[in-house]
C-alpha cells in the first residue's frame, strides 16, 4: 500500500509480511540537517578491550592532526569525557569500535548536542557510518564541513515503585521488560496514554526507538523503521496466547509497562545490566528531550543498502570480514 507524498513532504510505503512483520519506509527531509559545522576539536573514544583499537585511533588522530584538527584519544573507561562535553571543549566525538561503543558514545553526546561519527572496528557495526578501511576517504570531507547530521530519536525510561521515582534512563535502542533467569514467561500490562493497550504473557516486552528497530526488536520479528522517524515501537518477545502484533506509536505517546510474576522480572536499557523489578512496579516510557546527532556522509538511501547488505551476509556469524 503506497500512500504517496503528503503536505509535509513525506512518502510512506508499508509492506505487510504476516505476524508483526512489516517494512515502513519513510523519508522526511526535515530530519536531516546540512547545517555547516566548524570542526576544530575532536575526541576519539575507543573500546578499552577491542583488539587493534589503540593503533587505529592513533592513525585516525595523526590523519586529522595533519588536516589541522586538535585531537585527543580517550578510553571510555578512564577519561573525563563527560566533563569535556559539558564544557563545550569538543566539536565532534569519533567512536571507534562496534555498536556497543557507539551506544555508549551516543549516551554521552546527546545531552550536549555534540555530533557523533562511528568508525567500525567490530563485527556488526550497524550504527557505524564508516568501515575501518573507509575513514581516510571521508575525513577530509568532515574537516571541510561536507556532511549532514541525522537526528536520532531517544527515549526516556523511568522506574517507579508506587509514587516514588527510583531511576531515570536515556535510551537510544530499546527498553526491555522481561523475565529473569527462570525460563518461564511473565505477565506485562501495557498502557498507552492511560488506556490499556494489551496484557501480555511473554518472555518480555520491548519499547524501541526507530534506531533500535534493527536491534533486539528486529530479532523477535518487529518491523524495520528508518532511523529518521520519531515513533515508539512496542514488540512482544515470545508471546504465549497473547497479542503477537507489533504496535507503532507516535512520539508524543506515554507508555507504561506493569510487570507481574511469581518469579524474577527485570528491566534492561540498551543491553546494560538488568534492573530488578517487583510486581506492579511501573516502567514509564516516553520520547526524550535529547537526540543523538549522527554524522552522515552518504545519501538517505544508505540505510536500506546497509540493511540489505547485513541481512544477506550476517557479520555476527562470520559472514563479513
Amino acid at each position: 500500500m503506497e500512500r504517496g507524498w503528503g503536505e509535509a513532504g513525506v512518502k510512506e510505503l508499508i509492506i505487510n509480511r504476516g505476524h508483526a512483520r512489516s517494512l515502513i519506509v519513510r523519508y522526511n527531509k526535515g530530519d536531516m540537517s546540512n547545517k555547516k559545522h566548524n570542526i576544530k576539536r575532536v575526541v576519539i573514544t575507543i573500546h578499552p578491550k577491542m583488539s587493534g583499537a589503540n593503533d587505529q585511533a592513533r592513525q585516525v588522530s595523526d590523519f586529522l592532526q595533519n588536516l589541522g584538527i586538535t585531537v585527543e584519544i580517550c578510553n571510555t573507561a578512564n577519561c573525563d569525557l563527560p566533563q569535556k562535553l559539558a564544557a563545550s571543549e569538543v566539536d565532534l566525538l569519533i567512536a571507534l569500535g562496534g555498536d556497543g561503543t557507539m551506544l555508549r558514545a551516543g549516551h554521552l553526546t546527546a545531552p550536549f548536542g555534540i555530533p557523533l561519527l562511528g568508525i567500525n572496528m567490530g563485527r556488526f557495526g550497524f550504527l557505524m557510518q564508516l568501515g575501518r578501511d573507509e575513514w581516510q576517504q571521508y575525513l577530509p570531507r568532515l574537516v571541510s564541513g561536507d556532511f549532514e547530521i541525522e537526528n536520532r530519536m531517544m527515549l526516556k525510561a523511568e522506574h517507579w515503585r508506587a509514587e516514588k521515582l527510583l531511576a531515570s534512563f536515556q535510551v537510544l535502542n530499546e527498553v526491555v521488560v522481561c523475565r529473569g533467569q527462570v525460563v518461564r514467561p511473565i505477565r506485562i500490562r501495557a498502557e498507552v496514554d492511560g488506556y490499556t493497550l494489551a496484557s501480555y504473557v511473554a518472555d518480555g516486552l520491548i519499547a524501541s526507538t526507530p534506531t533500535g528497530s534493527t536491534a533486539y526488536a528486529m530479532a523477535v520479528g518487529g518491523p524495520i523503521m528508518p532511523p529518521e522517524l520519531r515513533n515508539i515501537l512496542i514488540v512482544p518477545v515470545a508471546p504465549h496466547l497473547s497479542m503477537d502484533q507489533a504496535v507503532i506509536l507516535p512520539a508524543g505517546a506515554c507508555v507504561n509497562f506493569y510487570p507481574s510474576s511469581d518469579h524474577q522480572a527485570v528491566m534492561s536499557i540498551d543491553g546494560h545490566a538488568p534492573v530488578s523489578l517487583k510486581n506492579e512496579d511501573r516502567v514509564a516510557i516516553m520520547a526524550s528531550e535529547n537526540q543523538v546527532k549522527f554524522v552522515v556522509f552518504q545519501d538517505p538511501g544508505y540505510f536500506y543498502r546497509n540493511l540489505s547488505h547485513y541481512m544477506e551476509q550476517n557479520p555476527s556469524i562470520g559472514g563479513l570480514k
